[in-house]
This record gives structure tokens, C-alpha cells and sequence, in this order.
């Protein structure tokens, strides 16, 4: 099981392995308990949610305060009341009655609803009340206002009535001006804000190994610095090929899970020191995100009905500059640059997009400069490969490295079937190059790959092709049983075949000529020159 959550948030039951925010965790707990209002703040994706669940309420003394459950507001049209209230009392208090809560303000359920709790000492607790992705309070379908105007209101009035109540609001930072206008009502005098940033190198390195504690893993010296450079590096190219490399000084941590919640999942099951090796094999960031936003693309498509590729042309088109920067565009009434606004608002929860609000217009942009290569080049994995087969045909050894690289870069993480073909095509190029040990070794991986998926015909093409090289290097005997091996997965298989014949040829059986004359009728037409030149040779 892995210990890292990926791009989910963190939950409160997973405080152990959550690293790399204690002074956050803490500076928060105590502000929200000393203030009326605390204003969290930050970047998409930069563990608001997680921060919050994971680093916060575990800190939190039960006995020495009243906490209601963390809130979201998710409006519903139906159902009686006002939907902002319903959706905020309903997080509070989940087993009560709807129809009981349609009947109740804020305060009035503070009062009914939720009595005061006494400490140890006989005096009211303070009652801590949080509101995560408060940006929706904000914002959202202009018929909804004068509700979300009566919730904010009933807030105020709560705070006012109540001066045990602490109100904490996690939202995006490019929200925050909207919350400003409240900060005094919902302040009562005291409030502040806790601007949460990406990574410091050093509290990733302790995100990073925090949570292999106890897994039977741990990390070789610089293994999980290497992991963390990936993150915190990113190389773009132009439209000419020209290359600039880019180096951030803080390390964003929806990228770092990506990563290592990736990497975890495609070492092998034998591994049990995270080498420096492993994470240049297993830990390319750029792959990860590939893999990831394929996942989302997909994702989105589904959901809201536009073609999937129609996504990603209008990613490439809207948000990449010619000069392979990102740009930004402005919302429209009901679409942005001609797709519908709702998918838009889904890439931002998918974390590909980002918005901010600036002279009440929308703007979008890609999330970060790292998904500007990432967009650009998203293809799918089977037309890198088809790309890679074909330069193979034509012995263009370079492409077809590249384009099989490219493959593996776009597939989701661990795909054994892409993986699988890469490390053929990377074989094959060995054998090309006269590398025996090197094709071998790639061989191997790609026959393991295939085998999992059960792909009968890859693991015959690359027995074949270990035969061959055998043979190549003058070992027949391991050429016959590298081949007899082939021809036992897949026992038409034309290609091994004559493979057996040409083995047999050159081992001096006699028969061999006739075997090949047997066949020769069946073979592809690519083979056939082959085989008559081998009957040629014989005569």
C-alpha cells in the first residue's frame, strides 16, 4: 500500500504520514482558536485541504474545544430553504433532518442544534467552525446571489451572537479580495490571515521520506533529493528548438505527490532502498503529469460530452503562445475561445487550469509553466509507438528511440502494455547497434511486460528476436531454444517460423530447406525475400 495519497487531499486519519507542515499546522491551529476569523489562503494545489484535515484538526484539543465538522459548500436548487445554508448546516450536523434544518438560521442552530459544551472546568468551549473552499460563498450563478448574500449575512450574525464562535476560511488567493468586505463583520475585532506557500527544499525532503517510515522502504542518500530537483527543474523548448531550462526555488506540492505517489507504485515489488537510479528510472515528473493530465482530459470529456481531442487542441491553441509561454484568456458569457464554460471550471478542479479574477472578468491559464511542455505534446501512446515502428522500418534508430521514450512519457502511470513495446523497440535498436547485453536486458523487461498483459504475440516476437541475436553471436543452441520458446506461445507465428528454419539452416540439418519450402507459401510478403534468399543460399 502506498504512502502517499496522490492527488487526493489528506484525510484526519492519515496524520502520520503527513510531512513537511508542522510550523504551518501549528501557526494555524493557534490562530484559529485566538482569533474570530482566520483567512487561509494560497495557490491551487498548494494542500489547503490536506493542511487543514490532516495538519490541523489532529492538533486540536477535544477536551479544550467544541469543533464542528470541516464544511464545503456544494449548493443544491432543490430541497427546501436557502441551498448555501442547507449545504453549510447539513456538513454540521449530517444526521439531523433536512426539513428541521430548512427551518433554521446559523445562529439558531447554534443555539438549538449544537448546545454549548463545558470543559473540565465548568466554562463554555470555544466553538470552531471552518469552511473549506469558502471560494464558493463567493462566487457562482448570478441567480444564487441574493442566497449567498443571506448565508454571508446569517455569518455575521452568528459571529456577532456568538462570541465563542471562531470561523476559519480556506480558499484560492485569487479569491481573497471578495472576503475582505467580511473580514471585519466575521472578524469582531480579531482576525488575520495565514498565507499557506509551496515547499521549502527542505520540508519536501521531509514530505518525500516522512512517510516511508515503517513501509520497509527508505530512501538512499540523494535518492529523494534527485526526486525533489525533478520537481523543481523544467525544460522547455520553441517552436524553433530552442531550449531554456527553468529552476524554482519553492517545490509545488500537487507535483511532488504526483511524483512520488508515481514513483512508489512503479517500483518493483523487490526493491527496498529507493536508489538515486530509481528515481531517474521510475520518478521522470514530466511523465507523471503526461499520464495525469491524460487521465483528466478524459475524464473531463466524459463528463460534460466534448470530444477529447477537441480538449486537448483547445489547450494547445488557448494556453500556449507561440513562444511556448503560457497565455491567458478572459471568460466569455457561456464559453471561453469557444469551449463551454463548464469544462473550463472542470480543468480548474482538475488542476490543469487556474483562474483569477481581475475588473470582474474570469481569466484562465495553465495551472503551472511545467504543464506548458506537457499540453503541447499530448498525444497517446499508441501513435508515439506506430511513429517509433515505423522509424524502425526505416533504420532511423534516433527517431525511434525518441518517439518510444515519447510513448512511454504520455502513457498513465505503469502501464505495462506501453512499457512493454518501448522495451522492444529499445531491444531491437540494441541489436541494430551491435549491443548484445544491452537488447537482452531490454528484451527480458519487454517479454515480463507482455506476459502480465497476456500478449502471447509480443512474448513470441521478442523470443524471436533473442533467437536471432543468439544466433547472430553463433550460439545455436540458445538461438533453437529461445525460438522453440516463441513458436510454443504463438505456434503460427510466421516471423518465428522462418526464424526456426534459418536456425536450422545453419545448424546443418538437413531437413531444414524442406521446412522452409513448407512455409514459405504462408509467410507475410515482407518475409518472403527472406526466405527465398535463405532457399537461394542453401541450393
Amino acid at each position: 500500500m502506498t504512502p502517499y495519497v496522490g492527488l487526493r487531499p489528506y484525510r484526519p486519519t492519515e496524520h502520520e504520514v503527513f510531512h513537511g507542515r508542522s510550523r504551518e499546522s501549528r501557526e494555524v491551529a493557534t490562530l484559529w482558536q485566538a482569533t474570530g476569523l482566520t483567512v487561509l489562503y494560497g495557490a491551487s494545489g498548494v494542500g489547503k485541504t490536506s493542511l487543514l484535515h490532516a495538519g490541523v484538526v489532529p492538533r486540536l484539543d477535544d477536551s479544550r474545544v467544541d469543533r464542528l465538522p470541516i464544511a464545503r459548500i456544494a449548493p443544491r436548487d432543490h430541497g427546501p430553504g436557502n441551498p448555501y445554508v442547507m449545504a453549510l448546516l447539513s456538513c454540521w450536523a449530517p444526521d439531523t433532518e433536512p426539513a428541521r434544518l430548512a427551518e433554521l438560521t446559523v445562529s439558531q442552530f447554534l443555539r438549538e442544534i449544537r448546545p454549548t459544551r463545558l470543559d473540565e472546568y465548568g466554562d463554555p468551549m470555544p466553538v470552531l467552525a471552518a469552511i473549506d473552499q469558502a471560494e464558493e460563498l463567493f462566487h457562482g450563478r448570478s441567480s444564487l446571489g441574493p442566497q449567498q448574500r443571506e448565508l454571508l449575512g446569517q455569518l455575521a450574525e452568528a459571529l456577532a451572537q456568538h462570541d465563542r464562535l471562531h470561523l476559519l476560511l480556506s480558499l484560492r488567493e485569487e479569491f481573497l479580495y471578495m472576503v475582505i468586505p467580511y473580514e471585519r463583520a466575521f472578524g469582531r475585532g480579531s482576525r488575520t490571515r495565514f498565507h499557506l506557500l509551496p515547499f521549502t527544499p527542505e520540508a519536501a525532503l521531509e514530505a518525500v521520506t516522512g512517510p516511508v517510515a515503517g513501509t520497509g522502504r527508505h530512501y538512499a542518500p540523494g535518492a529523494a533529493e534527485l526526486l525533489i530537483d525533478g520537481v523543481r527543474e523544467a525544460g522547455l523548448q520553441d517552436d524553433h528548438g530552442l531550449h531554456s531550462q527553468l529552476h524554482f526555488g519553492l517545490v509545488d506540492p500537487f507535483e511532488l505527490q504526483i511524483n512520488c505517489a508515481a514513483l512508489w507504485e512503479s517500483l518493483p515489488d523487490t526493491v527496498t532502498e529507493i536508489q538515486p537510479e530509481h528515481t531517474r528510472i521510475y520518478g521522470n515528473v514530466d511523465r507523471f503529469l503526461t499520464g495525469y493530465c491524460n487521465r483528466a482530459l478524459s475524464t473531463v470529456a466524459r463528463e460534460h460530452g466534448v470530444g477529447e481531442s477537441d480538449i486537448r487542441m483547445w489547450l494547445r491553441r488557448t494556453f500556449i503562445t507561440e513562444h511556448t509561454t503560457r497565455n491567458t484568456v478572459y471568460e466569455g458569457i457561456d464559453q471561453t475561445q469557444g469551449m463551454p464554460n463548464e469544462v473550463a471550471h472542470a480543468l480548474v478542479e482538475q488542476n490543469i487550469l487556474r483562474t483569477e479574477l481581475r475588473l470582474n472578468l474570469r481569466w484562465y491559464e495553465l495551472r503551472h509553466d511545467r504543464l506548458i511542455e506537457t499540453i503541447a505534446r499530448l498525444e497517446t501512446p499508441d501513435i508515439y509507438l506506430r511513429r517509433a515502428r515505423r522509424a524502425l522500418e526505416h533504420a532511423d534508430w534516433d527517431n525511434a528511440r525518441r518517439y518510444a521514450r515519447e510513448a512511454v512519457r504520455a502513457s498513465a502511470v505503469g502501464d505495462p502494455w506501453v512499457r512493454g513495446d518501448a522495451a522492444e523497440i529499445f531491444g531491437l535498436i540494441a541489436m541494430a547497434n551491435a549491443d548484445p547485453d544491452e537488447a537482452n536486458r531490454y528484451f527480458d523487461e519487454a517479454a515480463a511486460s507482455y506476459a502480465t498483459e497476456q500478449r502471447f504475440d509480443g512474448v513470441s516476437r521478442v523470443l524471436t528476436a533473442q533467437g536471432k541475436l543468439a544466433l547472430a553471436e553463433g550460439d545455436r543452441t540458445v538461438a533453437l531454444e529461445r525460438i522453440n520458446a516463441a513458436l510454443s506461445y504463438a505456434p503460427a507465428d510466421p516471423a518465428a517460423q522462418l526464424a526456426l528454419a534459418q536456425t536450422l539452416m545453419q545448424s546443418g540439418v538437413r531437413a531444414a530447406s524442406a521446412v522452409l519450402r513448407s512455409i514459405i507459401t504462408k509467410l507475410p510478403p515482407h518475409l518472403i525475400p527472406q526466405a527465398e534468399e535463405l532457399l537461394s543460399d542453401s541450393a
